[in-house]
């Protein structure tokens, strides 16, 4: 990563800025900059320099920290693209969400500080637009809405407004499934299915098991082989491979799961074939991941969204509601500048 230059930065136009506030911008060539202060919250995994280091687009990347100088700490993160030729920067380019993270106790004033300047910059680079992907509430369900209210106040709009399903861990998994799922759940265990963590060195093996298991729906996956070695070698503690076992050792359902923070699980890329769905392992395979995530500490299980090029996938959102899957939002946004 070689950062080109870094400056500080006021509110343009003279308006009042929150005492002790600052923002710091960085450009990169291709990754973002660490920030100055250390960070007074965990960052969300694709929010981390060393993450999206692994991009493989040209993109310039501005980085946007707002800084809390008398706590000597950043308390707000913004980590914009610029694709050469486009006249729309992004957040993200290639990371499932962008946009931006907040600490605790961050208020309204403060996030309008950090986009002003932010919008600013872009503007003075003759960029036209801005696009962002937020995370999804469960997440952080403070600062997601303290985030929609400021970008409604600015003039963004929802270009996408998706469904997003989570899992509480505090809750009992068994009894807030639907009675069909609870009977699939039982019906795997009489015939000896079981859950397994299984070791990253049979990452080529699940690869083209899930997605074999794709190809039968007509999906791909977003990801190659080798970018998702790449992850679980960079980050070994954030990515985990789960399965489902048969009582002979064969698979009947794989998943690879993302700790995206100290508080959320992700699960990324579940697979089940075709023949298996009498049983229903993944009901079973979701049990697995519930009972990690509750043991590690952590208070979402993410089932991610159910979004497919033509709109909602319908069956997929009944199945995660029968899950007792809680739904939540995921918003894009875009503004004019």
């Amino acid at each position: 990563m070689k950062i080109t230059h870094s400056l500080g930065t006021a509110i343009p136009g003279g308006s009042a800025a929150p005492a002790g506030l600052r923002v710091w911008t960085a450009e990169s060539a291709d990754a973002p900059a660490a920030p100055r202060l250390p960070l007074a919250f965990e960052s969300f995994l694709y929010l981390r320099p060393a993450h999206q280091a692994l991009a493989t687009s040209p993109d310039v990347v501005l980085s946007f920290y707002l800084e809390d100088a008398a706590a000597g700490r950043t308390v707000a993160q913004l980590h914009v693209t610029l694709a050469p030729g486009s006249t729309v920067a992004r957040s993200p380019a290639q990371a499932p969400f962008g946009a931006v993270q907040l600490a605790p106790g961050v208020r309204g004033p403060a996030l309008h500080q950090l986009l002003d300047v932010a919008e600013a910059t872009l503007r003075q680079r003759g960029l036209q637009a801005l696009a962002m992907r937020s995370y999804p509430f469960a997440y952080d369900p403070t600062g997601a809405a303290l985030l929609a209210e400021a970008l409604r106040q600015r003039g963004y709009r929802v270009v996408l407004a998706e469904q997003n399903y989570h899992l509480d861990p505090a809750w009992d998994y068994e009894a807030h499934l639907h009675p069909s799922e609870r009977r699939r759940l039982h019906k795997c265990r009489r015939h000896g299915l079981h859950v397994e963590q299984e070791p990253p060195f049979l990452l080529p093996a699940a690869y083209a098991f899930i997605e074999a298991c794709r190809q039968e729906r007509g999906q791909q996956l977003s990801l190659s082989l080798a970018r998702v070695q790449e992850l679980f070698r960079r980050f070994p503690q954030e990515h985990f491979l789960f399965s489902v076992r048969q009582p002979d050792g064969a698979w009947a359902a794989l998943t690879v799961a993302i700790r995206v923070s100290e508080t959320v699980l992700y699960n990324f890329y579940p697979a089940s074939p075709l023949r298996y769905n009498a049983l229903s392992p993944v009901v079973l395979l979701n049990e697995g991941l519930h009972a990690f995530a509750r043991a590690s500490g952590l208070t979402v299980l993410d089932l991610g969204t159910s979004t497919l090029d033509s709109g909602p996938n319908a069956s997929l959102l009944r199945f995660k509601r029968h899950l007792g899957g809680v739904a939540g939002l995921r918003l894009s946004w875009e503004k004019q500048l």
